[in-house]
């Protein structure tokens, strides 16, 4: 019965190696592990968020982050590739970077506003899946110094940051309950829009730098270390804003 079970459950792909379709059996292990990490961070920040433990569903958003940078990378350093695996990663990226950040805005402080609050959240998950959809698509075809609209995972970290730091200073009066609904609208929103931001693609990290980078570097997480939450929210606050910024600067050179 096992090896019937494992037979029937095989998963067989096929590519095009040097003009000729391939068939194989099977999946690499080491980048699909990263993958599975990185879902699981995710489905522990939803968990973490029902529980009221919006501090660790937020860090669980972050540890996602990483693992899903690493998954990619480790499947082109030992070349294995494969379309499950991008299928695999763009699924796990939809529950950690769409479903969790919005669930737990939610939980925590969205539930409080009424409908307004579930239409936000909801608007949020669906500008992530049309994001991760249509980027789905132009892999290859689009300059890749650049990401067209947003990517999931900055928007994910900006609405984990807001909800850890303003959790952190029990900040609950209704000022704090509109702006994390315009956070929430304005990541779901930039995420499906034409605005440009830059991938960090293009960097050779085996290249020499100059001595004053990796001092810049360690100054970076030691600033880090001492109010996470806080300066993690100003990055990628700032990443966020850069791409309306350098669009408006675009314009007005062109104008000029």
């Amino acid at each position: 019965m096992a090896a019937t079970f494992m037979r029937e459950t095989e998963v067989v792909e096929e590519s095009m190696v040097e003009g000729e379709k391939v068939r194989r059996k099977g999946i690499y292990l080491l980048p699909n592990l990263f993958t599975t990490s990185a879902l699981f961070s995710g489905f522990f920040a939803v968990v973490a968020g029902i529980n009221g433990d919006f501090s660790a569903a937020a860090i669980a958003i972050f540890i996602a982050m990483v693992l899903d940078g690493l998954d990619g990378r480790v499947a082109r350093m030992t070349n294995t590739q494969s379309e499950f695996g991008a299928e695999y990663d763009s699924l796990a990226d939809m529950l950690s970077f769409g479903m969790a950040p919005a669930l737990v805005a939610f939980t925590w402080i969205l539930q409080d506003i009424g409908k307004p609050g579930w239409i936000v959240a909801f608007l949020y998950v669906a500008c992530a899946a049309l994001r991760l959809a249509r980027f789905n698509v132009q892999i290859g075809s689009v300059d890749k110094r650049w990401f067209i609209g947003l990517p999931s995972p900055s928007a994910a970290a900006l609405v984990a940051a807001s909800v850890w730091t303003f959790n952190s200073f029990d900040a609950n009066e209704f000022g704090f309950k509109l702006l994390m609904l315009g956070v929430v609208a304005a990541a779901g929103i930039l995420m499906v829009s034409n605005i440009r931001y830059y991938s960090f693609k293009d960097i050779d990290f085996k290249k020499p730098v100059p001595f004053v980078v990796l001092l810049a570097v360690v100054l970076g997480f030691v600033m880090i270390s001492v109010e996470p939450s806080a300066m993690l929210l100003l990055l990628f606050g700032a990443y966020v804003i850069s791409g309306p910024l350098q669009a408006v600067l675009r314009k007005v050179k062109r104008r000029h």
